[in-house]
């Protein structure tokens, strides 16, 4: 996938991922992988981003696997922004589509 397409989805697929449930760095480049092909190097200066920005929130949580774990909790700023993504999303896919059906005519 282009590198710049990912760029402008990925943050909508992280808050959207995060406000399904809370979750821990790791396990979210996991599950947004399923999505774009991601890795650590990428997420978590968006991570860190969103939260200096007050759209999550984070707590440490005790692991039975090593250190505790940082998880990332989904604000309410947060998801009015999620929100305004998707809905310039929805916009920006229908009219590139409407473009390129126009031109295929």
């Amino acid at each position: 996938m282009n590198t710049q397409f990912k760029k402008g989805v990925l943050e909508l697929i992280v808050l959207e991922s995060v406000r399904k449930r809370d979750m821990y760095g790791y396990e979210l480049v996991a599950e947004v992988s399923k999505v774009v092909d991601v890795n650590e190097g990428t997420i978590y200066p968006l991570l860190k981003r969103l939260t200096n920005e007050h759209y999550f929130e984070t707590y440490l949580r005790e692991s039975t696997e090593g250190p505790p774990r940082k998880y990332y909790h989904i604000t309410a700023s947060g998801i009015l922004h999620r929100q305004e993504l998707e809905q310039d999303w929805d916009l920006f896919q229908k009219q590139v589509n409407a473009f390129l059906k126009e031109r295929q005519e």
